[in-house]
């Protein structure tokens, strides 16, 4: 099969996505529709994946289903952090319209797991470009409660299962500006021989 992108336009298209998106931690209070979001993730999952494993699955909290996840979260605190942090964190879960959980079904070859982890990976930032297409934000963590055991159990990770994200999705209510990157000649080297 021959494939051409005889249309300039489409080319800058995507580039121009991949360089405007910008993560976002605050978000509106509207609702993000589960078709916009099932969409979204049937773009995703086009992320080359090696002998086409799809080495992944979704859990979706949107709701009163926010209750559970920030509960979860915040039961991976100790008791200072909790009265430290936890009254904030919790609203901040609850502020956010979606969370979507990405789950990596772990490979015990070593090889095959770089590669699905890596695959999985590339289906995430292909969410976030395609949310971005669309209006919304996106904010990609991975922070420590999703190694926590207390976490992985109240959201039903199995074990043999990784957490590579929890993305929380919403409309923008802030737009960062742009942060400088180093440009790619910088970190370029070029072997000729």
């Amino acid at each position: 099969m021959n494939i051409s992108l005889s249309n300039s336009h489409q080319a800058g298209a995507i580039a121009q996505v991949i360089k405007e998106r910008r993560t976002i931690r605050q978000f509106k209070s509207d609702p993000v529709a589960d078709d916009l979001l099932l969409d979204l993730l049937n773009v995703a999952i086009w992320a080359p994946n090696h002998e086409n494993r799809q080495p992944w699955r979704f859990l979706l909290y949107k709701g009163q289903g926010r209750v559970a996840l920030a509960d979860a979260m915040i039961s991976t605190y100790a008791a200072e952090e909790r009265g430290k942090y936890g009254k904030r964190k919790r609203e901040y879960f609850l502020e956010v319209p979606a969370h979507l959980v990405v789950v990596l079904k772990e490979d015990a070859r070593q090889k095959q797991w770089d590669e699905d982890y890596a695959a999985t990976c590339a289906l995430i930032q292909n969410f976030q470009l395609a949310a971005w297409e669309q209006g919304l934000g996106v904010v990609w963590k991975t922070n420590h409660y999703n190694y926590d055991p207390k976490f992985r159990r109240a959201i039903s990770i199995q074990p043999g299962e990784k957490i590579v994200a929890v993305l929380h999705i919403g409309y923008p209510a802030i737009v960062p500006p742009v942060r400088k990157r180093t440009p790619a000649e910088e970190l370029l080297t070029i072997i000729e021989k």
